[in-house]
C-alpha cells in the first residue's frame, strides 16, 4: 500500500516537471501577435488596391486625367518593418501587448523617409457640394502656397522687400510708415488699400503699440486678413443646385479656358458631373481648347457653330445639361474688351438668357483676372462688376509675379470675396482660396515652422 502512494507521488512530480518546460504551441504565438497587430493598427496600415483605397489614401489629380494612389502614411516596406517590431515586442514579460507606437517614434525610426508632399485634392464635399471644414495651416497647402508664391518672398519681391526693411534689428519709429507706405505702392497693393492699411498702422505707432519687429509684422498680417475677408466669404464653388451653372469672363489671356479644365477635373475626381459650354464662339481655337480639355478630364462640350450666338449655345447647353442630370456646368465666354460697350452689353445679355434657361442661374460668376498685371487689372475688373453680379474672383499666374500684394488691393477695390488662385500649371495648383492660409504663405516668417 504504501509502495503504490509513492509511486503515485513520483509520477505526479514527473508530470508537473514535463507541463512545466513546456514551450506555447505555435498555434499560440499567432494570436498574439494578432492581438498586437490589432492592437496597432492605428499606426500601421497595408495599402488597398487601387481599386479599393483605403480611408488613409488620397487622390492626386493629374492634368493628364489620370489618378495616381499615393499613402498618406508609410511606405509597404517602412510598414513591414513597424509590424515586425510590434509582433517581437507583442511578447512582453508580463504577457499584455504593447501600446501603438506613437506618430514621434514612427518618424524617428524612419528618418528620411518624408518627402515633398503632393498637393491636396479639392475638399471633401457634402451632398449639395459644399466644401467641408479644413483646418487652417495644413503643411501640404502652406507648402504648396509658399512655392508658388517664392517670387513674392524672395529678395526684391513683396515679403522680401519688408524683411529687408527689418532687417539689422532696425528701431522701430514713426519713420518706418513712409518706408512701408513705399513697399506696398511699389507691390502694386494699390493707393487706396496702401492709405487704408498705414492710417491704421500710424495710429499704433504714435500709441507705441509696435515697439518691435515681431509686432509689426503681426500688424501687417491682422491688416492682410481684415483687407481679404469681404463678408467672411472665401473658398470654392458650393453646388447649389442641379446643375450649378458657373459662368466664367475675363478678358483675352487672363487664363479662363485652363481654369475651366482644371476646375472640372478637381470636381470629377472629387465624384461630381461636370458639362462644359463653349460660349466663346469668336474664337475656333477657344473651342478647339475646351473640348481637349472634356476629352482630357471625360466630360461632354457643347458648342456651337464658328460665330455663333454665345447666348443661344449656353441656352443649348443648360437644356443638355438639366436632361444629363449633372452637378455643375462651366461655361466659358469670349474675352471681353472693357472699353468695347457693345460687348459688354453682350455679356450682360448672356447672364439674362442664362435666368430664362434656368431661373436663379449663373448661380456663380467668377471674373479671371491675371495677377502679372497687377493694378492695370482693376479697370477691366470694374467694368465687368457694372454689368454682372459677380460673385468672386480667380486670381491666376500668382506664381509668376513677385507682386503678390496685388491680390490686396484688387480684394478690397472691387470687395469681392477670392475664391480660387493659380499658382502653377498642374491642376491641383489652382487651390480653394483661405484667407488665413494665404496670408501666413505670403506674410509668414521663414524661422517659422509650418504647422502640421
Amino acid at each position: 500500500m504504501e509502495i503504490a502512494v509513492v509511486g503515485l507521488v513520483v509520477l505526479a512530480l514527473i508530470v508537473f516537471f514535463v507541463l512545466k518546460k513546456k514551450k506555447p504551441s505555435e498555434s499560440d504565438i499567432p494570436k498574439v501577435k494578432s492581438s498586437a497587430l490589432d492592437s496597432g493598427s492605428s499606426a500601421v496600415t497595408s495599402k488597398s488596391p487601387p481599386d479599393q483605397p483605403s480611408s488613409q489614401e488620397r487622390r492626386i489629380p493629374d492634368v493628364s486625367g489620370s489618378t495616381e494612389w499615393e499613402p498618406d502614411g508609410l511606405t509597404i516596406e517602412e510598414q513591414s518593418a513597424a509590424a515586425t517590431t510590434i509582433e517581437e515586442s507583442a511578447l512582453d514579460d508580463d504577457g499584455a501587448p504593447p501600446s501603438p507606437p506613437s506618430d514621434a517614434a514612427i518618424d524617428q525610426a524612419t528618418p528620411g523617409s518624408e518627402k515633398e508632399a503632393s498637393p491636396p485634392p479639392p475638399p471633401a464635399r457634402d451632398k449639395l457640394g459644399t466644401p467641408s471644414p479644413v483646418s487652417v495651416g495644413r503643411k501640404s497647402e502652406l507648402t504648396s502656397l509658399r512655392k508658388g508664391l517664392a517670387r513674392s518672398r524672395a529678395a526684391g519681391g513683396f515679403f522680401g522687400k519688408l524683411k529687408d526693411l527689418f532687417g539689422s534689428s532696425r528701431e522701430i519709429d514713426p519713420a518706418i510708415a513712409a518706408e512701408i507706405e513705399e513697399i506696398l505702392l511699389t507691390s502694386d497693393v494699390g493707393v487706396t488699400t496702401t492709405e487704408a492699411i498705414l492710417d491704421r498702422i500710424k495710429v499704433s505707432l504714435d500709441r507705441g503699440d509696435l515697439k518691435n519687429e515681431t509686432q509689426v509684422w503681426e500688424t501687417l498680417r491682422d491688416e492682410a486678413r481684415r483687407t481679404l475677408s469681404v463678408d467672411g466669404k472665401m473658398g470654392g464653388i458650393a453646388l447649389s443646385n442641379r446643375p450649378t451653372v458657373v459662368l466664367m469672363v475675363g478678358v483675352n489671356g487672363a487664363g479662363k479656358t485652363t481654369t475651366i479644365g482644371k476646375l472640372a477635373a478637381q470636381f470629377i475626381h472629387s465624384g461630381k458631373s461636370v458639362m462644359l459650354a463653349a460660349g466663346d464662339t469668336f474664337r475656333a481655337a477657344a473651342v478647339d481648347q475646351l473640348q481637349a480639355w472634356g476629352d482630357r478630364v471625360g466630360c461632354e462640350v457643347v458648342s456651337g457653330k464658328s460665330g455663333a450666338d454665345p447666348s443661344s449655345v449656353l441656352f443649348d447647353a443648360i437644356r443638355r445639361a438639366e436632361e444629363s442630370g449633372v452637378d455643375v456646368l462651366l461655361a466659358d465666354t469670349a474675352g471681353r474688351l472693357h472699353t468695347k460697350t457693345n460687348l459688354m452689353q453682350e455679356m450682360a445679355k448672356i447672364a439674362k438668357t442664362l435666368d430664362k434657361a434656368l431661373p436663379g442661374a449663373p448661380h456663380e460668376v467668377l471674373l479671371v483676372i491675371d495677377s502679372t498685371n497687377g493694378q492695370n487689372a482693376m479697370a477691366q475688373a470694374k467694368e465687368f462688376k457694372a454689368a454682372l453680379g459677380l460673385t468672386g474672383l480667380v486670381l491666376t499666374k500668382l506664381d509668376g509675379t513677385a507682386r503678390g500684394g496685388a491680390v490686396l488691393g484688387i480684394c478690397d477695390g472691387l470687395q469681392v470675396p477670392v475664391r480660387y488662385i493659380g499658382v502653377g500649371e498642374r491642376t491641383e495648383d489652382l487651390m480653394e482660396f483661405d484667407t488665413n492660409a494665404f496670408v501666413e504663405a505670403l506674410l509668414g516668417s521663414d524661422e517659422n515652422e509650418i504647422a502640421a
